[in-house]
């Protein structure tokens, strides 16, 4: 089938494997910005309806994050990283999507992503149900009543087949909202419910969900909520399930449903023929999964790529069509915990899962959608030279590698900090000013201490924590608007400064269902 060039703007004679020999010239500057134009002015809109839908979530995946992502995979590959593009920033339609919830200027997860796969926005924590319900609301008939129905249940009902994939707890909000109604985000088991809720919690609704002939596909983590307490995890003797109610949800998938596999390793998942499985249950860990960074070390959990290429063979032998969802959710927890590495590494792993969805589809009957559910507050800055480390120290055009820049302190200081979070330097109750390490957690901050001396400090380890302005055990989110990248049948819907909840009016429109 035919395939569309996704090319960067530089000449490939720039971009090889190997560092750039030396700077473009003024001339091929020019040529490379006027053919750029002149293949942008080749491009038409995909015609017809979409057979397929694949909506890729970086989830806190801002700009600033897939800006420093994707110097640090050029990098990674020997180049000076700025002239180098992540799989999807070469799709033909770009646009901004406006991320507040329906309660809050900078939004959390739930409310971004019920936009996303309902078309209506709603409050922060409530999950794929309308802004009239109360958070925490325990009642199972006010929360029913209130549902919104998702793009993947629109899909169930005419008949495509459908799948949910991420890195985090497939209960977590991101995937959850792709099938599941509840009002508050945290009630990922039974036994996160409080006394007297009818509620369903979230892993009981994945394993029961009823529309069409149920989701075919389910890989992630969070196994733990999927166990019975009395029964020991597979992976961890230590560990058991945290359900109350009995049930095994993992032997409930396969139960009574021919062709159905649920695996917990590499080695099972790898294992798995997508000729003769219909429906395929995947949790790799008790809670998260691993960040991409420690799992390529490990081998023992399939990267996001894999999970998507499986999924795709699994889902596309419907002949009416599929819908899939898959989050890069680590994306988020690495930005939270101040290590910009973790959370960038998985930003490249979310590029290449969407390149090998690109392989494996024809462009002409599936739409892909990649962007983000909302910020994080990542800053880059300092002026760096061209090719410096984007996890290294600011050294300035024209000076030696290790003559850094320095603030009014006389101090080094890095291209990446975040606005807040467990990177404050000051001094805390559990360790003293300084730079932080990715395994400590600030607890009480004591203020009035000032920056550490970053000279000898290795800011590139991976266990570093970028600098914060501000003390919170947590980095927060940030409020700014996200980009949305689209290629295939509908993707010229997407432009301009769009409010989130039209991206499931871009789906449903590729789809053709009125």
């Amino acid at each position: 089938m035919q395939r569309r060039s996704f090319a960067p703007i530089l000449p490939a004679m720039l971009l090889g494997a190997g560092a750039i020999a030396a700077e473009p010239t003024p001339e091929q500057w020019y040529k490379a910005g006027a053919d750029a134009i002149a293949r942008n002015a080749q491009v038409r809109p995909v015609t017809g309806r979409a057979k397929n839908v694949i909506l890729f979530v970086g989830d806190g995946m801002g700009i600033t994050t897939v800006t420093a992502a994707r110097i640090l995979d050029g990098q990674r590959k020997g180049a000076s990283g700025e002239e180098n593009a992540l799989s999807f920033e070469a799709f033909p339609n770009v646009a901004l999507s406006k991320t507040y919830s329906a309660n809050q200027q900078t939004p959390d997860s739930a409310p971004t992503m019920t936009a996303m796969v309902t078309g209506i926005k709603t409050n922060d924590a409530l999950i794929s149900v309308s802004s009239r319900v109360q958070r925490r609301e325990k009642s199972a008939e006010i929360v029913k009543a209130e549902s919104l129905p998702t793009i993947l249940e629109w899909a169930e009902d005419h008949g495509l087949a459908t799948g949910v994939v991420t890195t985090a707890r497939l209960t977590h909000a991101t995937p959850a909202a792709c099938y599941a109604h509840t009002s508050e985000r945290d009630w990922e088991g039974d036994a996160n419910l409080p006394a007297g809720a009818t509620v369903a919690d979230i892993a009981r609704q994945l394993i029961d969900f009823k529309r069409g002939n149920g989701i075919e596909v389910a890989l992630g983590g969070g196994r733990a909520a999927f166990y019975t307490a009395d029964e020991t995890d597979p992976e961890y003797e230590k560990a058991k399930g945290t359900r109350r109610d009995g049930r095994s949800l993992w032997r409930d998938w396969t139960e009574g449903r021919p062709r159905s596999a649920y695996v917990w390793n590499k080695a099972q998942f790898d294992a798995i023929d997508p000729a003769s499985t219909d429906r395929l249950l995947g949790l790799f860990e008790p809670s998260h999964m691993k960040f991409e960074f420690d799992r390529a070390r490990s081998g023992d959990e399939p990267d996001l790529a894999e999970m998507t290429r499986k999924a795709i063979a699994i889902l596309a032998r419907n002949p009416k069509g599929y819908f899939l969802m898959v989050e890069g959710g680590r994306i988020d927890h690495g930005h939270h915990a101040g290590n910009a590495q973790r959370a960038l590494t998985d930003t490249i792993a979310l590029s290449e899962a969407v390149a090998q969805a690109m392989e494996l589809v024809d462009p002409k009957d599936t739409l892909i959608i990649v962007t983000a559910d909302h910020s994080h507050v990542l800053t880059m800055a300092g002026y760096p030279k061209r090719g410096n480390p984007i996890l290294g120290k600011v050294v300035h055009p024209g000076h030696a590698d290790t003559d850094y820049a320095r603030d009014l302190l006389g101090l080094p200081y890095a291209t990446l900090g975040y606005a807040n979070g467990p990177g404050y330097p000051g001094a805390s109750d559990k360790q003293p000013a300084g730079a932080k390490r990715f395994e400590h957690r600030p607890g009480r901050v004591e203020p009035g201490a000032g920056r550490p001396n970053l000279a000898n400090v290795d800011t590139t380890d991976p266990d570093h924590l970028q600098e914060s302005t501000m003390p919170m055990e947590s980095e927060t989110h940030g409020g700014e608007d996200v980009a949305i990248y689209a290629t295939g049948p509908g993707a010229h819907l997407v432009r301009g400064v769009m409010e989130q909840n039209a991206i499931f009016h871009v789906m449903r429109e590729a789809y053709g269902w009125k």
